[in-house]
């Protein structure tokens, strides 16, 4: 097999040529040529990129001073219109799930209060869910983003369904990365591609939890199943397909990073950190295996052309429409993006660098929502790290969520934002409940992260309390109102450069306890009550 990173296999040379000047990454296994502006590398949203000068970088007050609301103002993305028919198109193709449905259908199991502990000298949380092993320890998937029904819904039920939890997860093998001189992190070669299916750019999925009493047996159980995010295009054969999500970031990364979610009413939003906002549609769940039994590759429907298509969900290989059958990865359910929300200021944050600088577009790298207020708010903060010419630790601002349901003009943050009090900066998420702010700050893989509280004072955020000591790896937060629960999920896992192979303890060698992913859930009474 050749040593060389390859492209995938229906890019012409000169597509190829045209995507590696852009920078923007090959949709995965896809064998009908996109055309025109239904490209699925180009998706949105995309914020217009510049180079501010020295004073935007050192025009910042103070550590949770006050920053500029219209920094942050989110204008309509400029494909929505034609986002819309095309999921309209798909949906008459492929038949759908609702959320009750899928979850009575969950597939995976959760084992709570399983020997892994990320916590160390830290605390023990209130509840601690455990993943299967292989979404445990998997090198593919990267957990981050955090929310819930809680979020969604103020009687915190989707229907008759209740207690349950959603995470984002990314796809940290090869999230769309390109031209990477890493070969473990660029496009697959052949090899790699027949040796594992994780070689795939995959993008984003969701995991659905719900804790539950097993109607057969009347014991709590809690179950989950996955969810791949998707992006519509049409291709030459004018039929719709779909591919995972892609958008460039910075060299570290390229993909979505899913780093904060927020469900509300029918609609997920998705962080994309140099862009702004993925918007999904919980009416809209496709499903790709209705009978629930995957040999079967069940029937789907035709496209405008009448022609039938089938399904397969066991080939992990490919994504979209190929030959008139659908694949999806392998996930049984998709779910397309419907609308974007880009930010309106220009972004000139340094690529390849986890700085910030201190005005224009901030970074998306998580939101959340406050329920706690009149109105809803999302919040939206930046992670950052601090050096001399970039001081800036990162912006957090809200924005009043319903105004984001309407599509058709520009939503400014609700009249205040500030600069995050941390001092070095790397807040991975925060959440707002009763005028406190929560802030999730990492502290790299060998050491628990810290869990600050702070409250809005004479116009600036100012600490509230001591840290307190989490979990390794902390990443976004949720507040679930009813059971009072501070939720939160770590993203470490054993075996990798950079996560848990340095300085572990005598009682743990290879990391595999406290390195291994949990869901948690703190009493907010018990944070609070912190000095």
């Amino acid at each position: 097999m050749p040593s060389r990173r390859i492209r995938h296999a229906w890019l012409t040379a000169a597509a190829a040529a045209s995507l590696a000047f852009t920078g923007l990454a090959a949709p995965a296994q896809a064998e009908d040529v996109p055309r025109g502006a239904s490209d699925p590398t180009v998706q949105e949203p995309r914020t217009a990129e510049t180079t501010l000068s020295p004073l935007a970088a050192r025009a910042w007050t103070s550590p949770g001073g006050a920053a500029s609301p219209g920094d942050f103002t989110l204008s309509p993305g400029a494909l929505n219109s034609e986002t819309t028919t095309r999921v309209s198109r798909l949906d008459s193709v492929l038949p759908k799930s609702g959320v009750q449905n899928l979850l009575a259908g969950a597939n995976r199991t959760v084992d709570p209060w399983c020997s892994r502990d990320p916590f160390g000298t830290a605390a023990d949380p209130d509840v601690k869910y455990c993943l299967q092993s292989d979404d445990s320890v998997s090198r593919e998937w990267v957990p981050q983003g955090f929310t819930g029904v809680s979020d969604a819904k103020d009687d915190e039920l989707w229907g008759a369904a209740g207690n349950i939890q959603l995470f984002a997860s990314y796809d940290g093998w090869d999230p769309g990365r390109e031209n990477d001189p890493n070969p473990a992190a660029g496009d697959c070669t052949t090899a790699e591609l027949e040796a594992d299916d994780a070689c795939n750019q995959k993008g984003v999925r969701i995991t659905f939890v719900q804790s539950r009493t097993n109607p057969a047996t009347g014991t709590p159980e809690v179950k989950y199943r996955h969810v791949l995010l998707g992006w519509t295009y049409v291709n030459s054969a004018d039929h719709v397909s779909f591919d995972g999500l892609h958008a460039s970031e910075y060299p570290i990364q390229k993909g979505v990073h899913a780093g904060g979610i927020v469900w509300y009413g029918n609609y997920l939003y998705v962080a994309d950190t140099r862009n702004g906002l993925r918007v999904f549609d919980m009416r809209y769940i496709m499903d790709l295996d209705p009978d629930g039994a995957p040999s079967t590759h069940d029937a789907m429907g035709a496209d405008t052309d009448g022609v039938k298509t089938t399904a397969d969900v066991q080939d992990k290989t490919k994504v979209g429409r190929h030959d008139n059958v659908w694949y999806s990865f392998g996930y049984r359910y998709v779910m397309p993006q419907v609308a974007a929300w880009k930010f309106k200021a220009d972004l000139g944050n340094p690529s390849g660098s986890y700085t910030c600088v201190a005005t224009g577009a901030p970074k998306a790298s998580y939101i959340s929502l406050d329920r706690s207020t009149n109105p809803d708010r999302l919040l939206m903060g930046e992670y950052c790290r601090p050096e001399t010419d970039h001081p800036s630790t990162g912006r957090i601002a809200s924005y009043p969520v319903a105004a984001l349901e309407g599509r058709s003009a520009d939503v400014t943050a609700e009249g205040w934002a500030n600069y995050l009090p941390l001092a070095n900066g790397g807040a991975q998420g925060a959440a707002a409940n009763g005028g406190t702010l929560y802030v999730n700050e990492s502290k790299g893989t060998d050491e628990p992260g810290n869990l600050w509280r702070y409250e809005w004072s004479g116009g600036a955020l100012v600490a509230k309390g001591q840290a307190i000591k989490t979990a390794r790896g902390a990443e976004d937060l949720y507040v679930e109102r009813g059971t009072g629960r501070l939720w939160s999920l770590s993203e470490h896992r054993p075996g990798s450069a950079t996560d848990c192979t340095a300085n572990r303890d005598a009682a743990d060698p290879a990391g595999t306890d406290y390195c291994q992913r949990v869901l948690y859930g703190h009493k907010l009474s018990w944070v609070d009550g912190r000095p």
